[in-house]
C-alpha cells in the first residue's frame, strides 16, 4: 500500500553547489550523502517536514542521471512514494499494465528498495517506490 510521497529527486550537474543552495532554500541540513554505484550516481539528502529531497549528481557519463543532464538539462528526475511491500505494490501495477523499469526490487539510496516505473505510464513522471530496509 502506497504510504506518503518520500521525496522528490532533482538531477543536479554540481551536488556541492546544489546542497548549499538547498541548504538554504529549506532551511535544513544535508543529512546524507551516498553513492549508489549501481546507478552512477551520488546522492544527498535534505528532509523538509516529512517528505525528502533527493539531489542526483552522475558520477560519469554513463548512467541514467548523466542522460538525463545531457537531454533536459537540471531538474526534477522523479517522484519516489513509500510502500508498505514493495513486490505486492510491483505486481499489483503490472496487473495494472504498468511497466516496470526493473525486473525486481533493488537496493538503492537512503537504505531503501527501489523500483521504478516507464515515466509513460505516469504521464511523463518517473515514479519510484521505496521501501524502507529499516
Amino acid at each position: 500500500m502506497m504510504q506518503k510521497i518520500d521525496h522528490v529527486g532533482i538531477a543536479v550537474k554540481d551536488l556541492q553547489q546544489a546542497i548549499v543552495k538547498y541548504e538554504t532554500i529549506l532551511d535544513s541540513l544535508c543529512y546524507k550523502i551516498e553513492t549508489v554505484d549501481s546507478e552512477k550516481v551520488k546522492t544527498a539528502f535534505l528532509k523538509i517536514g516529512e517528505s525528502k529531497i533527493e539531489l542526483l549528481e552522475a558520477v560519469n557519463q554513463e548512467g541514467p542521471i548523466a542522460d538525463f543532464v545531457n537531454k533536459k538539462g537540471e531538474g526534477i528526475h522523479h517522484i519516489a512514494y513509500e510502500v508498505t511491500d514493495i513486490q505486492a505494490e510491483m505486481n499489483r501495477l503490472k496487473q495494472q499494465g504498468f511497466r516496470i523499469l526493473n525486473e525486481g526490487a533493488k537496493k538503492g539510496a537512503d537504505n531503501k528498495l527501489v523500483c521504478f516505473i516507464h515515466p509513460k505510464d505516469c504521464n511523463g513522471v518517473l515514479t519510484e517506490l521505496v521501501q524502507s530496509l529499516d
